[in-house]
């Protein structure tokens, strides 16, 4: 089983069209396992809908002892991209054994249809948490980095090899 913890972040976004603001209501991660056919066992658990911005330590420690207590070694977790390499970090600095850990998100939300990279992204975290040695990576862009070898380029929207 894989083990999917929900944080917020870009990727579960909503567009309010009147005032032109983006909110959280609910996550779309079932619909978009639906939509993709995907026939893996999952298990999906709502952390938090914050902003990674707004992410505080006491959020990080929440999402730490979710993976320590999670049953399985698969765990996939979405995360806004502006402090997700943080959040790995903090991660892999608790030393949690034994478990393959994989952030993603996404630049674009789901919402936004087709322009969106999260659909994209969501499946390629899927196929690397099931195939990666324990540790902690971020996958973005149709690649996966390890925690302390990734960044986001904040000019070109990309994450790459530090």
């Amino acid at each position: 089983m894989i083990q999917v913890f929900v944080t917020g972040g870009t990727f579960d976004k909503e567009y309010n069209y009147i005032s032109g603001e983006l909110f959280f209501k609910d996550t779309h991660l079932k619909g978009m396992f639906e939509r993709g056919r995907c026939t893996l066992d999952i298990n999906v658990k709502t952390l938090m809908m914050v902003d990674s911005l707004e992410m505080t330590e006491g959020d990080r420690e929440i999402i730490w002892h979710n993976c320590i207590r999670a049953k399985t070694n698969k765990i996939l977790i979405t995360h806004g991209t502006d402090t997700m390499v943080k959040t790995a970090a903090y991660l892999a600095n608790k030393e949690i054994k034994g478990k393959t850990i994989v952030l993603t998100g996404a630049m674009i939300p789901y919402a936004f249809g087709t322009s969106s990279d999260g659909f994209f992204n969501l499946g390629s975290a899927l196929s690397f948490v099931q195939v990666l040695p324990p540790g902690v990576y971020v996958s973005m862009n149709g690649r996966y980095f390890n925690w302390n070898e990734v960044e986001k380029n904040l000019r070109t929207g990309y994450f790459e090899q530090k």
